[in-house]
């Protein structure tokens, strides 16, 4: 055999061998972390998990995925695992996906034809204004964008993170109430829905993260919630809005009107409706009332997209707009989060983004523990965990209860003197418009410049209300105007705190812990710095 063929072979030989070795170690550890999952889940399901959460929606998931990372064993008790269809969590706002990013989970936003959005188009009596997020926000390190889409997909995302790691077990079942122990509760009774038979989990730090409808939150804390409307929404199909970047805010009569794209090709058709005179859906009269009040009051360039989904028979939800305010519960071992927790008027569709704010604090507070059963420890990180979410839910539970109120049409001379004074403040420009849209967005969440230009808007309504001249009548609706806003005001600050409101010790924490432009994990092997630049305001990104 010649030299060349005995080459060729020896290269062959070497080949086969390198391929076999590599082979190997790859089947080895294929299997080796195989069973570091079946003995994570085995564990888990033996009630060795150190931490239940229940409900995998977005705050769930989310939790879920960042504490299995940290290295704690996580039990999901969902009820239901199909994509959820749902008319409210449809838009994140650039602060929400920021909380996304410093979690390592934004990616998720990727592949479900998720929309972006720069800004707010704000329309009143045949008059627009454009209001995008602010570029040049030194305070903001991340793009300055909202994302609409379709809830159920980013769920399911989520949910497929959250389950992808070995020591998270997601469980379809229906808890049915907590097992509690001299006022320190210990885990779940729930029935699982593939066996059909109750059962109990038991954990050492159970989450409540069931929603707005929880059957928990009862038997944990004492809060109301309110429902003040109640808003009907559905998808117009194979229609694009002609500014399909902005989320377009009717501010018609009785209610506003919203509209964006939840898809490339579909578009959101929302109507507020007073709790009052819910028009019924079974005989007609839901479509008959968008079509004869609401939809002459849409601005032509987005009638017919409304009114095409109603002619083309969209299926329509009706569901109520609600707030709670958020109170601890007293008993030990749990915590409540998301909706369950803490609910805002969801015109300001802010809902996602404090939850997740409050899923990257509590991971903060919880990594130091080596011993979530040390009751008292957890106490005081829960307590720690409401005085720090403030900045931001202070800042848009206010926001949203203010607009919420704003914004309603009404044949009283001073609150449509405020209504009006909004449109202009909003539409004004300058360091009016791109202060409310970083407050609206998340960029910037600070209760006490809320309260700022909250009684900016108030003086602005007032100036409409005294001209051309005062008289004693326009003199007394603008004392009526200001002592609504004192109200309104004065209720947030009993329910947040007037420290947290006017005196925000924690804020500039804030900021820095969990607003600063830090390395924002993307995956499991690359990473992407923010950094604000001084001069303007827009990040430098550097792939490490």
């Amino acid at each position: 055999m010649d030299l060349p063929h005995v080459w060729l072979w020896t290269m062959l030989l070497a080949f086969v061998l390198t391929w076999m070795i590599f082979h190997f170690n790859n089947q080895r550890k294929k299997k080796s972390m195989l069973k570091l999952a079946e003995a994570a889940t085995e564990e888990i399901r033996e009630g060795v998990a150190d931490i239940i959460i229940v409900g995998a929606g977005v705050g769930g998931s989310a939790l879920a995925y960042a504490l299995a990372k940290d290295g704690r064993r996580v039990h999901v008790i969902e009820r239901d695992m199909r994509e959820p269809e749902r008319i409210m969590g449809e838009v994140m706002q650039p602060g929400g996906r920021f909380m996304l990013s410093k979690l390592g989970l934004q990616d998720c936003l990727e592949g479900i034809d998720a929309q972006k959005l720069t800004g707010l188009a704000v329309y009143k009596d045949g008059k627009e204004g454009v209001l995008p997020f602010p570029v040049e926000n030194n305070t903001f390190p991340y793009e300055p964008s909202a994302r609409s889409f379709h809830n159920g997909r980013l769920v399911q995302r989520l949910r497929q993170r959250a389950s992808s790691l070995p020591n998270v077990h997601v469980e379809e079942g229906t808890v049915k109430s907590l097992i509690e122990e001299k006022g320190v509760i210990k885990g779940v009774i729930y029935k699982n829905t593939t066996a059909c038979q109750e059962t109990t989990a038991f954990a050492p730090l159970t989450v409540v993260c069931d929603g707005c409808y929880s059957n928990l939150r009862r038997s944990l804390v004492d809060s109301t919630e309110e429902v003040h409307t109640y808003m009907v929404g559905y998808i117009t199909r194979n229609s694009q809005l002609y500014d399909p970047k902005s989320l377009h805010l009717i501010l018609s009569r009785p209610m506003v009107c919203i509209m964006y794209q939840t898809s490339s090709d579909e578009v959101r058709c929302i109507a507020e409706i007073p709790a009052d005179s819910v028009p019924s859906m079974a005989n007609g009269e839901m479509s008959t009332f968008l079509k004869e009040s609401m939809a002459p009051q849409i601005p032509i360039q987005l009638r017919e997209i409304f009114i095409k989904g109603i002619n083309d028979g969209a299926s329509m939800k009706v569901v109520p707009t609600k707030s709670m305010s958020a109170t601890l519960s007293e008993k030990k071992g749990v915590i409540v989060l998301g909706d369950a927790f803490n609910m805002r008027h969801p015109i300001i569709a802010s809902g996602m983004m404090v939850v997740l704010s409050d899923v990257l604090i509590l991971r903060h507070l919880l990594k130091p523990l080596e011993n979530l059963a040390n009751v008292t420890q957890v106490s005081q990180v829960i307590k720690n965990f409401n005085d720090i979410r403030k900045p931001m839910s202070a800042t848009v539970n206010t926001l949203g209860d203010a607009f919420s109120q704003v914004l309603v049409a009404s044949k009283d001379e001073a609150k449509e003197a405020m209504r009006q004074g909004c449109y202009d403040y909003l539409c004004s420009g300058g360091f009016r418009t791109s202060g409310l849209m970083a407050l609206l967005g998340g960029m910037n969440p600070r209760p006490l410049s809320l309260v700022l230009h909250i009684f900016g808007i108030t003086f602005t309504s007032i100036g409409h209300l005294l001209s051309p001249f005062p008289t004693p009548l326009r003199i007394w609706h603008s004392l009526r105007l200001f002592v609504s806003t004192m109200k309104m005001l004065g209720h947030h600050i009993k329910v947040e705190g007037a420290r947290q409101m006017l005196y925000p010790e924690s804020t500039p924490m804030y900021h820095r812990r969990y607003m600063a432009a830090t390395a924002l994990q993307l995956n499991d092997d690359k990473s992407v710095l923010f950094i604000a630049a001084a001069t303007s305001g827009r990040g430098n990104k550097i792939t490490l």
